[in-house]
C-alpha cells in the first residue's frame, strides 16, 4: 500500500483490471493500492504495457470494451461529506466529475483532438463548461491565455489552426490547455510531454507546478502523472509507484525510490539509459542522401487587399551529406521544422500546398524529377517511422497485414510461407511475439505500437531510414533495446539514418553528427561528442543545458 502524505484525493483499493473472463483471463492490473494526495504529485513508471494507463483511465471510466474492472476508487468529491467510490456511482455523475473535477491529458493528441474543429474551438468547449455564463470574446481570449501559458508560439494564430496544422509538439500542448481550462482538483496526465522537446518539458513541468501552486486556495491539485522518462519523474514528482506487468513492485518518495531500490525490476528500469555503441564512418563510404539549399514553404492563411500574402517558410536552404552506415540526428524545438525535413527528403510534400525548391538526391537520384513510378520503385530503400504510431498504423489491418504490406508491393512473388516467416522473424527482433499477428493496432499499448511500426519498416531491409521520433513512445528499457537493435541493424547492412528526435540523450546515443535547426535555420552542424561538449550558438547552449537537467 502507498500512501499519500496528505489528505486522500484519489485511493485506488485493490484495483484490478481484466479481460476475457475463466481460465482465458488476463489481468492488466491486479490488486493495485495506491493514493494521491490533495496537492501531491505522484508518478506512475513502468514499461510499454505494465497497466499504466489503463490505470488512469479508470477512475474516468474510460477502460476500454470488454474490460473487467473490481476494487474501489474513492474520491474526494467536492462539498461531499465522505469519499465516494467512482466504480458505484452511474455514468451520468460521472460525467459531471469528467473534466470538472478530474481532467485528463491523452498520450496521443492526434487521435485525441477532433479533426473537424479548431483548437480554439475545442478549447472555448472546455472554458464554456467551467464558466457557462462567459461571454464569446472573453471564452477567446481565456483560451488565446491558456495556449500563451503553454508555451505555444503565435497563440493567437494557433487558435485558429486546426489540428493537422500542428506539429506533435504544439497538438500536445493544445491538449494540455483543454485539460487546464476547467480547474480540475486532479489533472491525470498521461505522458504529457511525450511530443515536447527538451526545453518545452522544462516550461510544461514548471507549468503544472505553477498552477498547482496557484490552486491551493482552493485546496490545491493533485496530478498523477503516467511516464516512462525517469528524468523527468526525478525533477517533478513527489512519490513515485512502479508498475510491472500490473503489479505494483515499488511505491514510496521518488528520491528514496531512485536512490535506493529495494526491488531488482526497479533497479533495472533506474539503469537503463541508452549507451553509445555505434560503428565509425568508413572515409570512402559513398553519399546515400544529399540536400543542397532545400526550402519549403506554405502558402499564408493570412490575406490582404492591399498586399500579397507572403509564403510562411518552414525550412530555408538546408543542405547536409548522409553516408552509407552514418546516422545524422536532427534536433530541434517543436516547431523547427525536423518532421518538414523528413518528409521532404521522403518526397511526400509533393501533393501538398508546400512549395518545394533546392535539390534533394536519393542514391544518386534527382528526387524531383523522377517520374511516380521510378519513385515507386525506390521507396523499398527509402523507409520512414513515423511519431504517432497509432495514426500511422491503420486500424483495419491486423499486425500481419500492416507488417507485410510492403512485402506484397515490393516482393510480389514471396509464398504466404516466406511472407509469414519473415513478418515473425522481424516482429521477433523488435520484441514482439508471434501471437501477435491476427491483433489489431488498438490492442496493443503505445509501445508495443511503436515496435510495431519499427518492424514494418525494417522488413524492406532498407538502405536509408528517416527515423521520426522513434522511440518517443517507448519507455526507457524498450527504448535502449530498440535503439540498440537499431544500432545492430545499422552495422550488420550498412544502414544509413536520419533521426529525428527532441530526446537528447537519443540524439547522443545514436548519432555521429549532429544537426541543430531553429525556425527552419541550420544553427549548428558537427561531430555530436564535440558539438554537445562545446556548443557555440546561444541557443544550442540553451537546448542542451534544458536536456540535461530533465
Amino acid at each position: 500500500m502507498s500512501k499519500a502524505s496528505s489528505t486522500p484525493l484519489l485511493k485506488y483499493e485493490d484495483l484490478s483490471i481484466s479481460f476475457g473472463s475463466g481460465r482465458r483471463a488476463k489481468f492488466a492490473v491486479k490488486n493495485l493500492d495506491l493514493e494521491i494526495g490533495v496537492g501531491e504529485r505522484v508518478a506512475l513508471v513502468g514499461e510499454s504495457g505494465s497497466g499504466k494507463t489503463l490505470t488512469a483511465l479508470a477512475p474516468l471510466r474510460l477502460e476500454p470494451e470488454g474490460a473487467q474492472v473490481s476494487g474501489r476508487i474513492f474520491w474526494n468529491q467536492q462539498g461531499a461529506h465522505e469519499m465516494v467510490d467512482l466504480l458505484s456511482l452511474p455514468m451520468q455523475e460521472i460525467r459531471q466529475i469528467r473534466g470538472r473535477e478530474i481532467a485528463m491529458i491523452f498520450q496521443e493528441p492526434m487521435t485525441a483532438l477532433n479533426p473537424l474543429f479548431t483548437v480554439g474551438n475545442q478549447i472555448i468547449e472546455a472554458v464554456q463548461i467551467y464558466q457557462p455564463l462567459i461571454s464569446k470574446s472573453d471564452s477567446v481570449d481565456a483560451a488565446i491565455d491558456l495556449l500563451k501559458k503553454t508555451g505555444i508560439p503565435e497563440p493567437g494564430r494557433r487558435f485558429h489552426s486546426y489540428p493537422h496544422q500542428l506539429s506533435g509538439g504544439q497538438r500536445q500542448r493544445a491538449m494540455i490547455a483543454m485539460a487546464l481550462a476547467c480547474k480540475p482538483r486532479l489533472l491525470i496526465a498521461d505522458e504529457p510531454t511525450t511530443a515536447l522537446d527538451v526545453s518545452l518539458r522544462l516550461q510544461i513541468l514548471e507549468l503544472l507546478i505553477e498552477l498547482q501552486e496557484q490552486s491551493k486556495d482552493d485546496g490545491g491539485m493533485g496530478i498523477l502523472l503516467i511516464t516512462h522518462d525517469l528524468n523527468l519523474v526525478k525533477h517533478f514528482a513527489q512519490r513515485v509507484a512502479v508498475l510491472n506487468q500490473g503489479n505494483l513492485m515499488e511505491a514510496g518518495p521518488t528520491k528514496q525510490v531512485f536512490d535506493h531500490p529495494t526491488d531488482a525490476y526497479t533497479r533495472a528500469l533506474v539503469n537503463s539509459e541508452p549507451s553509445r555503441e555505434i560503428a565509425p564512418v568508413m572515409p570512402l563510404a559513398p553519399v546515400l542522401l544529399k540536400t543542397e539549399d532545400l526550402s519549403v514553404a506554405y502558402p499564408s492563411t493570412q490575406s490582404s487587399w492591399f498586399q500579397k500574402p507572403l509564403p510562411h517558410k518552414v525550412l530555408r536552404k538546408v543542405s547536409f551529406s548522409l553516408k552509407q552506415g552514418q546516422t545524422i540526428g536532427v534536433i530541434g524545438e517543436s516547431g523547427s521544422g525536423k518532421t518538414t525535413l523528413g518528409m521532404a527528403v521522403l518526397g511526400l510534400l509533393g501533393d501538398s500546398a508546400a512549395q518545394v525548391t533546392g535539390d534533394v538526391d536519393v542514391l544518386g537520384n534527382d528526387w524531383q524529377t523522377l517520374k511516380p513510378v521510378e519513385r515507386r520503385a525506390m521507396r523499398s530503400s527509402l523507409q520512414v517511422i513515423f511519431q504517432d504510431p497509432f495514426g500511422s498504423l491503420s486500424p483495419r489491418m491486423n499486425v500481419m497485414q500492416i507488417v507485410s504490406e510492403g512485402l506484397d508491393i515490393h516482393f510480389p512473388k514471396l509464398s504466404n510461407a516466406e511472407r509469414e516467416t519473415r513478418v515473425v522473424d522481424m516482429l521477433r527482433e523488435v520484441g514482439i511475439e508471434r501471437s501477435a499477428l491476427t491483433r489489431y493496432p488498438h490492442e496493443f499499448s503505445g509501445g508495443q505500437r511503436q515496435r510495431i511500426a519499427i518492424a514494418r519498416a525494417l522488413i524492406l531491409r532498407p538502405q536509408i531510414l528517416v527515423l521520426d521520433e522513434p522511440t518517443s513512445a517507448l519507455d526507457v528499457s524498450i527504448q535502449k533495446q530498440v535503439l540498440a537493435l537499431l544500432s545492430e541493424l545499422q552495422k550488420k547492412y550498412n544502414l544509413a539514418y536520419l533521426m529525428i528526435s527532441h530526446d537528447l540523450a537519443v540524439i547522443r546515443a545514436m548519432s555521429h553528427e549532429v544537426m541543430v535547426l531553429k525556425d527552419g535555420k541550420v544553427v549548428e552542424f558537427g561531430d555530436t561528442e564535440s558539438l554537445i561538449k562545446n556548443p557555440k550558438q546561444v541557443y544550442t547552449k540553451e537546448l542542451f543545458a534544458a536536456a540535461q537537467l530533465v
